[in-house]
């Protein structure tokens, strides 16, 4: 049986994430453990006992997710779970995740990526006045015209009928405001900035001279970008389109068809907080409703 590995982006991070792990697993604990000396701070704390506010900001959720996420792989693989594994991919902070599950990068390696993302993208938080807003009911088509007309941009393709916009929070504000009768929802997000827009050109361009002289390798298994939806596997490709996601529409649903097409998967597990991604699978293909995933 086929199966497909999926890691969680930013949103899902919630206090008391990881605890059950470290708590009942040695290989959990070490992970934890080492990111705290990677990072030089308590991440394991933050984690485990919040407060949600310090847990929320960018520089912080993203480790957290990362490092829950991969011991989630771990534990997994250990216990024998992943042996047809084919492919993995992740939402936005979540594809860097399955990239080091793929052997691209180690542990320890993809932690200092992530906490150096999550570091450049909270300045840019910053320095903007970023919102989003979450748009039901519209096709991709319909809501990049609306974009147009408000100078904001798509930030996340997640499913059919699910879009995120993204740009400067006074234009996000007008086009929720002038939504109005034109899509079924649209709602502001409580956000910290405008992620996946030009508002994160200065992260994009400071994680491009950060990430140049890492070493990756090609994945060891089938690994798909945001950027496009499509595989990828070039070393210095990978590179390239983790610099471009930053301010690249996220084309999730993309991923997960192609994911499932190219390689017969028939079996998804999930890494990360609750099942949100399990929601969006379902929602992109109906037949899968019910079906195995953890």
């Amino acid at each position: 049986m086929a199966k497909g590995i999926l890691f969680s982006g930013q949103g899902a991070q919630t206090v008391g994430m990881g605890r059950s792990l470290y708590e009942n697993s040695k290989t959990a604990r070490a992970f934890y453990e080492e990111a705290n000396e990677v990072l030089g701070w308590d991440l394991k704390s933050i984690c485990f006992d919040g407060p949600d506010e310090t847990l929320t900001e960018t520089k912080v959720c993203q480790p957290a997710l990362y490092v829950q996420g991969y011991a989630l792989f771990s534990i997994l693989k250990e216990r024998g779970k992943l042996n047809e594994l084919k492919a993995a991919c992740g939402l936005s902070l979540g594809e860097l995740t399955a990239l080091a599950a793929a052997g691209v990068y180690d542990f320890a390696t993809g932690l200092r990526l992530v906490a150096e993302r999550g570091r450049l993208m909270q300045l840019a938080c910053d320095a903007t006045k970023g919102g989003m807003a979450a748009v039901i009911g519209g096709t991709p088509e319909e809501v990049q015209t609306f974009c147009d007309e408000f100078d904001i941009e798509i930030a996340n393709l997640n499913c059919p009928g699910q879009i995120v916009i993204s740009g400067d929070n006074t234009k996000v504000i007008e086009a929720v405001d002038a939504a109005k009768g034109r899509f079924k929802l649209c709602k502001p997000l409580n956000v910290a900035g405008a992620y996946h827009s030009c508002l994160m050109k200065s992260a994009r361009d400071a994680f491009a001279e950060f990430i140049k002289d890492f070493d990756f390798k090609a994945p060891e298994i089938v690994c798909y970008t945001n950027v496009t939806g499509g595989q990828i596997s070039d070393p210095e490709a990978i590179k390239e389109a983790l610099v471009s996601q930053i301010v690249s529409s996220v084309r999730f649903e993309d991923n997960l068809r192609n994911m499932a097409a190219d390689n017969g998967i028939n079996e998804f597990y999930e890494c990360g907080p609750g099942k949100v991604l399990a929601g969006v699978a379902n929602r992109i293909d109906r037949s899968r409703a019910g079906s195995p995933f953890v």
